[in-house]
């Protein structure tokens, strides 16, 4: 495919996302109906595809619509490629004297949603521009070496041996930041062998903070996929117990756990299990922390949703307290780079609870390298 076939493919893929369909659903989608359509063109277009959603508004502004057509000819502008509508073979049709566009404003230029701004500013701080600047931009990959079967000196070696390169990452002692050839990832001997696995830095990070000991019982309440929750059995020697409110989103973990070389026992009942030392709370959150990976999420997200988020975290908070032993710990986690999920939701908590004490809380950005991410170690008396 030429760039500007891709081009065009990457526009027919977002009018459908901005239609409501969920993007991978859309690509894969494209993709299926157009068989033609190598890896490399696939790839290109998933990235022109992420890369409209990350600078929405302001891509919009550059191409004078907020269309599928919109998008791709204001990253076009921004980035000297406005030759891919050339209306040559498969490329979009050149602009017409409508789709001008503008320079985008100082708010469109920090494609976060306007709503979401004044909490975003307060939240960050001084950092405020610095990471609405870097959620524009595509997210590093990261790997988690599986101390379980390696180290990441040999992690690095057998990732080489399929041409992928990896380098150390500081945020966490596990995290390799991978910096060629990160498609051929999931194809590896290295990740089918479960020497490695795909998780970001920073969460690595909130796992490496939790105070975890071999014999502890550990519950992970909100398992998801189950990512972090094999984070944790690399960890020590656990009794690991994984929940979600969902049990479809754990399909994998058996799996995973096996290949992983780990034990992880699946409930749908985690009350059953008490007392636990340990219970992992990662919580549904606005994601905002994430966004560069998951840049629809941005732009979905509602004030009705995200006060129904509060109380979702507060709800489930309030669930596991009487879980843990007398001397437990509960390690309340989010995605979220939003006060009111975090530091917000911590204090709302001990206001409920006075039996209970922050013991110790961390907060990454986008800055570290990672994703947005904060992480509350909560004890009782």
């Amino acid at each position: 495919m030429t760039p500007g076939a891709r081009a065009a493919a990457a526009i027919e893929v977002l009018d459908r996302v901005l239609a409501g369909e969920p993007a991978e659903k859309a690509l894969t989608n494209w993709g299926r109906a157009n068989r033609y359509a190598g890896s490399g063109d696939r790839a290109a277009v998933r990235d022109l595809v992420y890369e409209a959603l990350r600078q929405r508004q302001s891509a919009a502004a550059l191409g004078g619509g907020p269309g599928g057509r919109g998008l791709v000819l204001g990253l076009a502008r921004a980035t000297g490629q406005e030759a891919w509508f050339s209306g040559e073979g498969h490329a979009p049709p050149p602009p017409e004297a409508n789709e001008a566009g503008r320079e985008p404003t100082d708010t469109e230029r920090l494609d976060l949603p306007d709503w979401l701004v004044p909490a975003l500013r307060e939240s960050l701080g001084t950092d405020f521009p610095a990471v609405a600047e870097a959620l524009r931009s595509r997210a590093p990959v990261f790997l988690r070496a599986n101390r379980v079967k390696t180290d990441v000196a040999g992690a690095i070696a057998e990732l080489a041996d399929d041409g992928i390169v990896a380098r150390p990452h500081p945020l966490a002692k596990t995290a390799l930041e991978v910096t060629g050839n990160a498609r051929k990832i999931q194809n590896s001997r290295a990740y089918r062998s479960g020497w490695v696995e795909l998780q970001d830095a920073s969460s690595q990070a909130v796992i490496e903070a939790l105070p975890l000991a071999d014999g502890m019982k550990v519950l992970d309440h909100c398992a998801g996929g189950g990512g972090k929750t094999l984070a944790v059995a690399a960890r020590a020697r656990l009794k690991l117990i994984a929940h979600d409110v969902n049990p479809r989103r754990m399909a994998d973990l058996p799996d995973r756990a096996r290949r992983a070389g780990v034990d992880v026992t699946l409930t749908e009942q985690p009350e059953t299990g008490t007392p636990y030392d340990l219970i992992l709370v990662d919580a549904p959150c606005s994601g905002s922390g994430s966004w560069r990976r998951d840049p629809e999420g941005k732009w979905r997200l509602t004030p009705e949703q995200f006060g129904q988020i509060l109380k979702t975290q507060a709800a489930i908070l309030d669930r596991v307290a009487p879980m843990l032993r007398e001397t437990g710990v509960l390690a309340y986690a989010t995605c979220s780079l939003l006060r009111a999920e975090n530091q917000d939701q911590v204090q709302a908590f001990l206001a409920r609870h006075p039996g209970w004490r922050l013991q110790h809380e961390r907060v990454f950005t986008p800055l570290q390298g990672g994703d947005g991410f904060y992480l509350a170690i909560l004890c009782g008396n």
